[in-house]
């Protein structure tokens, strides 16, 4: 193989070990369609910002899990059932 198939292949292993180290200590995320606020910031007429409704995805709380720990989660509850 190339040097540069092997430069590609570690970088990418360095990435994906870097996001398994993030999902292991913060598994939740700010959700990505209110930022993090678990509303909506809208502003008024005057040009004032103000709280909105609240996020239908992340149900107001402000977070959201990350894909990396869901998968993690999926993998562990299969593995659980499988071996009880």
């Amino acid at each position: 193989m190339t040097p540069l198939i092997l430069a590609a292949m570690a970088a990418t292993l360095l990435v994906a070990l870097c996001y398994a180290a993030l999902c292991a200590a913060s598994p939740f995320g700010d959700c990505r369609r209110c930022g993090g606020f678990g509303f909506k910031v809208v502003t008024d007429r005057k040009g004032k910002a103000k709280r909105g409704k609240h996020c239908r995805r992340c149900r107001g709380v402000g977070k959201r899990i990350r894909v990396g720990r869901h998968l993690y989660n999926v993998a562990h509850r299969t593995w659980t059932a499988g071996t009880n």
